[in-house]
C-alpha cells in the first residue's frame, strides 16, 4: 500500500504542467490511476511471492512512473525529469519523517507507517498547490533559465541518496535514547533545507529572468537607434534629391530640345543611382517597424533578399516584449540559416496582419540548404549541442497568452506560423 504515496506525487507534478499535456486531464487522470493501482498489486505480488523488501521495490516503481509521465508530457526531457525527481526529493523526505513518527523503524512498513506517509504527501500537495500552479510554472516558460535545469536534477538525487543513507537497517535501533526523535527531526529538516533551496533556485531564475528582459529592452532600444539612424540618413538623402531635382529637370529639358537620346539616357540612369533606397517605413506600429528596419540593414550587407507584408496597426494589445522577441528570433534564424543556403536560393518572407482586433498573425519562409533537426518536437541547435534556443523562446512566448505556434520544413523551404494573443484576448 506504500504505493499510494504515487497518487499525491503525480498530482503534485502535472500541477506545473497544464499547458505541456499530450493527453486530456480526465484520460490522464484515468490513465495514471490504472497504472498506480497496477504497481500496487504487482509489489505486492511480488513481496508476498519473493519476500523482496518493498524498499527496493520502489526504484524500478518510480522508474515505470517516471516513464509514464515523461512520455505524457509536450516539453524538454530535462525540465520533466527534474520536476519529477523534485518531488520525488520532498517525499523521500517525508517518507523518513513518517518512519520516525511511527513505531515501526524497518521495512516492510505496517499500514501505519504507509497511512500516515500518505496522509502527510497529500497534506504537502495540497499546501504547494499554488506555488507548483504558479512559480514553478513560470520557471518551465522562462527561456533565460531554460539551461539551469540541466543541472537542476543533481538537487533532489542528493536529498534522496541522503535520505536512503540515513534509513535505519537494525530492527529496532531507534527506540534506543533520543535517535528515534533525532531521526524524525532530520527528516524534517532536509524536507525545509530542500523546499528552501527550491525556493532560491525560484528567486534565482527570477533574477535571472529580470535581467533577460533587460537585455531584450536594450536591444530593442538598439533596434530603434539603429533605426532612427536609418531614417534620418533615408531623410536627408531624400532633401538632397529634392534639392537636385530641379536641376535634373533643366539638364533633361536641354538634352531633350537637342535630341540627343542617348544622352538623356544615360543621364537619367546616372540620376537613378542617386536616388536613396532606404525605406522611410515599414509599418505604423513602431515595435514591428524598428524590428524590421534593423534586420533590413543586416540582411542587405549580407546579400540576402528580405520582403515584408506588415500591416499592421500603430497601436497592438500584444505586449511589445513579446512581440519584439518573436520576430527577432524569426529573423534572426532565418538569417543564419539563409547564410549556410546557396546565393542563389536565399530568400525569406515574413508577413504580419492583426486579426479579430487583438489576435496577431505572424509569418516567415525562408530557404534552407542541409537537414532540420528535430527530437520529440524540438528544434536542436546548429550551433551547441543541445535544444535550439531561439525556436523554444518563439513557442513558449506564443503560447504563454494561449497562442500557437507551428513549425513546418521540407523540400528546402522552411515555415513558422505564429499567433500571439492580445493580454485581453
Amino acid at each position: 500500500m506504500a504505493f499510494l504515496v504515487f497518487l499525491p506525487g503525480m498530482l503534485l507534478a502535472y500541477f506545473p504542467m497544464k499547458q505541456h499535456l499530450r493527453l486530456r486531464p480526465a484520460k490522464l487522470a484515468a490513465a495514471t490511476v490504472s497504472l498506480i493501482l497496477s504497481l500496487i498489486l504487482a509489489g505486492e505480488s511480488v513481496r508476498f511471492l519473493f519476500h523482496v523488501d518493498i524498499l527496493w521495490l520502489f526504484f524500478p516503481a518510480a522508474a515505470v512512473m517516471g516513464c509514464f509521465y515523461i512520455h505524457t508530457l509536450h516539453i524538454t526531457r530535462w525540465k520533466s525529469v527534474s520536476v519529477f525527481l523534485a518531488v520525488c526529493g520532498v517525499f523521500s523526505c517525508l517518507g523518513n519523517a513518517a518512519i520516525g513518527i511511527s513505531w515501526e523503524t524497518t521495512p516492510p512498513f505496517p499500514l501505519c507507517t504507509d497511512t500516515l506517509w500518505f496522509v502527510m504527501c497529500c497534506t504537502l500537495t495540497a499546501a504547494l498547490w499554488y506555488p507548483a500552479t504558479h512559480a514553478t510554472r513560470r520557471l518551465l516558460e522562462d527561456d533565460a533559465f531554460a539551461q539551469t535545469w540541466y543541472v537542476f536534477w543533481i538537487l533532489p538525487i542528493l536529498f534522496i541518496s541522503l535520505n536512503l543513507f540515513i534509513l535505519p537497517q537494525n530492527p529496532g535501533i531507534l527506540e534506543q535514547g533520543r535517535l528515534r526523535l533525532l531521526y524524525t527531526v532530520f527528516g524534517f529538516v532536509f524536507l525545509i533545507l530542500l523546499l528552501l533551496s527550491y525556493l532560491l533556485f525560484y528567486h534565482m531564475a527570477t533574477y535571472l529572468n529580470r535581467n533577460d528582459k533587460l537585455r531584450l529592452e536594450n536591444h530593442f532600444l538598439s533596434m530603434q537607434q539603429a533605426r532612427y539612424d536609418n531614417l534620418l540618413a533615408t531623410t536627408r538623402q531624400v532633401r538632397q534629391a529634392r534639392h537636385d531635382i530641379r536641376h535634373h529637370f533643366h539638364v533633361l529639358q536641354s538634352l531633350a530640345e537637342r535630341g540627343n537620346l542617348e544622352e538623356i539616357l544615360k543621364y537619367l540612369a546616372q540620376a537613378q543611382g542617386d536616388v536613396p533606397a532606404g525605406d522611410l517605413g515599414l509599418c505604423e506600429n513602431a515595435v514591428v517597424d524598428s524590428v524590421a528596419g534593423f534586420f533590413v540593414l543586416q540582411y542587405r550587407e549580407h546579400g540576402i533578399p528580405l520582403t515584408f507584408t506588415l500591416d499592421l496597426p500603430r497601436e497592438l494589445s500584444v505586449p511589445d516584449t513579446d512581440l519584439c522577441s518573436v520576430l527577432s528570433n524569426l529573423l534572426e534564424n532565418a538569417m543564419e540559416a539563409s547564410l549556410k543556403t546557396a546565393p542563389e536560393r536565399r530568400k525569406v518572407n515574413v508577413s504580419a496582419r492583426l486579426h479579430s482586433g487583438n489576435v496577431l498573425l505572424l509569418s516567415a519562409t525562408n530557404n534552407y540548404d542541409g537537414e532540420v533537426r528535430e527530437k520529440d518536437g524540438v528544434f536542436l541547435s546548429s550551433k551547441r549541442p543541445g535544444e535550439g534556443i531561439g525556436l523554444q523562446a518563439v513557442r513558449h512566448t506564443a503560447e504563454k497568452n494561449g497562442g500557437y505556434c507551428r513549425f513546418l520544413y521540407g523540400n528546402g523551404v522552411f515555415c513558422v506560423n505564429v499567433i500571439l494573443r492580445g493580454e485581453n484576448g
